[in-house]
């Protein structure tokens, strides 16, 4: 299975403005001098608070857009921070001019320091009013999140946009997926998924039920088209070119720009939920190898997971596929998924 370096490492660049640099100031746990600055053309980057960035356009800019990123929820997943610090990067030195409002997130700062996926519980199961009456870090975390976030959607009349950057730390048949959290009495509209097919996404998991994700929240409570973005990842450390294709996309998101039709959109597969396999204790043990890829198909009758008392999870769904295979996660939460094809 690939894992990416433990430790994550900034660029010098001169060039960009101090606030520019929102990953450097994350990681050394520090505020800046400067709490707003301004690009030569007049963009306005306002630091929130430790990892959040607020960027406005120019004076007669604005498009009408609200739009979210975020990364770091998990703090070993160093590719989507990398790509977010990218683009803010670009930002500060002017070369992506915003025409939409932006919101920029490193989620969970402990964590990215000590380069683990979490350091007490899952911030990515906390949202969606799941922190409440929760004494933790990673409570207060996501209370943080949750606040800025309805600031920034403060104005109603406006366009809103969320795409929280994941990486599954392993390989997978399609190598970058979407999650489309559930929402009560809508779906997934179609231009929301030519966006994502421009945006080099080879599938998208349509959940049915609710969750307590970041994009769930920004979903839910806001309205927002929001999704979960598993960004590729090559066996050999590589960066693949799906990831190009994705800041390409981002940046045109960022500017309120059309695709530019440089190469055909992506074909897009659509999933669905058909069961989570639940670590219910200690026995728990997932029968797939460790270097499993997502989206790995299994014949009906193919072992997956035991558990004690004799439980045991089969693969009984036609066409099923595995996805998020992981033993390594706190009892009661989910260690892995079953999906089928809704196309």
């Amino acid at each position: 299975m690939y894992m990416a370096p433990t430790v994550i490492t900034t660029i010098d660049d001169t060039a960009t403005l101090d606030l520019g640099r929102l990953l450097e100031l994350t990681l050394a746990g520090r505020e800046p001098e400067q709490k707003e600055q301004l690009t030569a053309e007049g963009v306005r980057l306002q630091w929130l608070g430790e990892g959040a960035l607020e960027v406005t356009p120019a004076p007669g800019r604005d498009a009408g857009l609200d739009l979210v990123l975020s990364a770091g929820v998990h703090g070993c997943e160093l590719v989507p921070i990398r790509l977010l610090d990218d683009l803010i990067r670009a930002i500060g030195r002017g070369e992506i001019r915003p025409r939409a409002r932006l919101l920029l997130l490193f989620c969970n700062p402990p964590a990215m320091r000590q380069g683990v996926r979490r350091i007490g519980q899952d911030l990515n199961r906390l949202f969606c009013g799941k922190h409440a009456g929760i004494v933790s870090d990673e409570a207060r975390r996501a209370a943080r999140l949750e606040a800025w976030a309805a600031e920034f959607f403060r104005e109603s009349g406006r366009r809103r946009w969320h795409y929280d950057l994941h990486s599954a730390m392993r390989a997978s048949k399609l190598p970058q997926f979407a999650v489309c959290p559930w929402m009560p009495d809508r779906e997934a509209s179609s231009e929301s998924l030519m966006r994502l097919r421009h945006a080099a996404v080879d599938a998208v998991l349509l959940q049915e039920k609710p969750s307590a994700t970041f994009s769930a929240h920004t979903a839910t409570r806001h309205g927002a088209e929001a999704f979960t973005l598993e960004m590729a990842e090559a066996p050999d450390g590589t960066w693949p070119e799906c990831l190009d294709d994705f800041l390409q996309a981002a940046r045109q998101w960022i500017e309120v720009d059309s695709p530019a039709q440089t190469k055909p959109a992506r074909p897009l597969r659509t999933f669905r939920l058909a069961r989570e396999i639940i670590k219910r204790s200690e026995a728990f043990v997932l029968r797939l190898p460790a270097d499993i890829e997502n989206f790995t198909a299994f014949p009906s009758g193919t072992l997956l997971a035991e558990d004690e008392g004799g439980v045991r999870w089969i693969a009984e769904e036609p066409d099923a596929h595995i996805l998020f295979p992981l033993a390594d996660v706190a009892i009661g939460e989910r260690a892995g998924l079953i999906v089928v094809p809704r196309d």
